[in-house]
């Protein structure tokens, strides 16, 4: 989660330092070899010239569980990256709430979904499914990208981010995602594996969009 209180407020790290948004460097660590690899990568490349090279996908072999311990390595190597993000998806995590917490814990942000990344991608067009497990929610979403787009939907899309935001609406997916997750966060209180449908990979897309803006 970006760096945000259980309570829902946001502690980013301009507002603690009390500067000015600007686009940092982000390495987002993902343990899936295509969706969010193709999804980010996507992002990347449609940022203005100049700033793509800001964000760094790095998709690893290791266990989900791993995860946090891989992005603290990266950033120890690297600390020009100041931003260090892990993205993974509830599905059939053991562990899910502990992995956030530990995250969290040691500074580094989480983009998680419940049950799976498509809950998020549902919001490009308008709706999140009600649904808690992953197959049913990847069915579902099937559906509506194809209606949508007019193509068949498949995890190996490298062109997914843009056809997301071709057909449809970046914006207002993360002003859904942001109320879902308020909702959610009222109704269980901040346990990520109960509160679903839900994702807080808005709060990535909310965070480099502002940057730069103001970049």
């Amino acid at each position: 989660m970006a760096r945000e209180e259980r309570n829902g407020k946001r502690k980013l790290r301009d507002q603690q330092s009390k500067r000015e948004p600007r686009l940092g460097y982000y390495v987002i660590v993902t343990d899936t070899r295509e969706t969010e690899k193709n999804y980010f990568n996507g992002l990347r490349d449609s940022m203005p010239k100049g700033l793509e090279g800001k964000i760094v996908i790095k998709v690893t072999n290791t266990d989900t569980k791993n995860l946090v311990r891989e992005a603290n390595k990266v950033v120890s190597l690297h600390p020009q990256y100041c931003e260090p993000w892990i993205v993974f998806d509830r599905d059939q995590v053991v562990d899910f709430d502990k992995i956030v917490y530990d995250a969290e814990n040691t500074g580094v942000n989480v983009g998680w979904s419940n049950p799976c990344i498509e809950t998020w991608f549902s919001a490009y067009f308008g709706g999140m499914p009600d649904t808690c497990d992953s197959t049913s929610c990847c069915s579902k979403f099937r559906k509506t990208f194809s209606k949508n787009v007019g193509q068949d939907y498949t995890k190996a899309d490298k062109a997914v981010y843009l056809k997301l935001t071709t057909f449809g609406n970046e914006e207002k997916a993360v002003k859904l995602a942001e109320q879902r997750y308020r909702t959610a966060l009222e109704k269980s209180g901040y346990i990520p594996s109960k509160m679903s449908p839900c994702s807080t990979v808005f709060m990535l897309i909310k965070d480099i969009r502002a940057r730069v803006s103001g970049a």
